[in-house]
């Protein structure tokens, strides 16, 4: 036995050459992984009076929040990468090879970058409503309404995009006010003549707004009998006579009419 053999206690310690060689020792490095094993431990336990107590709950979540990438899955992010990358490059008024792209780095983790490539988007495709919602969505709170603001002024008749503004106010007074804008731009859009009547506390004033919906949306079936409801008998059934004419097809109309005259 050498007297390396007994400096460890009689046993011989594992080594290995590797291609330069230099000596790897096995032992060491099972150690070394013991040790961080035991720094991760204990950085989820609580000593005491002597003992350590893990809580297993908190530690499983701990670990769940802890994402790791295989190298294939970072082999696949940098092949997707690389081909959206062509993608937009070849064709850069491609709205969702844009909105792919930034999805992409935000899954990576990179929400700089992701921030950084719908922004060009926007850039490249102003009239796409679909890449303003993204970069929307991709900021914060307060930036997205400076995102939106700049939207409808390139795609002022996108009910998506005054909706997706709608939705980021807290407020209804805000909601309204933003709801009120868009129908200047959209009078004839019944979703958002819908969300903003919605919105209305007061019965008469709601009356009014379906007054003045139903006749820039006369085929919305669901205006006219919102618009009914509110009424009293008399009024509703000339309000039911005016939506029959709008839409003699609609056989919801004439149930309700129907109904209107049995309850009467």
């Amino acid at each position: 036995m050498d007297e390396r053999s007994q400096r460890f206690g009689g046993k011989a310690t594992p080594l290995a050459a590797d291609a330069s060689g230099m000596m790897t020792n096995f032992n060491e490095i099972g150690a070394a992984r013991d040790k961080v094993l035991g720094l991760k431990l204990d950085q989820v336990s609580d000593s005491v009076t002597g003992q350590t107590n893990i809580d297993p709950k908190g530690y499983l979540t701990s670990l769940s929040s802890v994402v790791l990438k295989t190298d294939a899955e970072i082999g696949d992010t940098k092949k997707a990468r690389l081909l959206l990358k062509s993608v937009i490059a070849t064709n850069p008024k491609n709205g969702p090879g844009w909105i792919a792209s930034a999805r992409l780095e935000e899954i990576a983790g990179d929400m700089v970058e992701a921030r950084h490539l719908i922004a060009r988007g926007c850039a490249q495709v102003p009239k796409n409503e679909d890449v303003w919602i993204e970069a929307a969505r991709l900021n914060t709170p307060k930036q997205a309404k400076l995102i939106l603001a700049a939207a409808v002024q390139h795609v002022p008749n996108s009910v998506k995009v005054w909706m997706a503004a709608t939705n980021l106010e807290t407020d209804n007074s805000a909601k309204k006010r933003v709801l009120k804008k868009s129908l200047e731009f959209v009078p004839n859009s019944a979703e958002l003549w819908k969300a903003l009547i919605n919105l209305e506390e007061n019965e008469e004033d709601a009356k009014i707004l379906l007054s003045r919906a139903v006749e820039c949306c006369p085929l919305s079936t669901e205006l006219w009998l919102a618009f009914a409801k509110l009424e009293s008998y008399d009024n509703a059934r000339k309000i039911l006579n005016q939506a029959r004419q709008a839409i003699p097809t609609s056989h919801d109309i004439w149930i309700a009419a129907a109904r209107l005259a049995e309850a009467n």
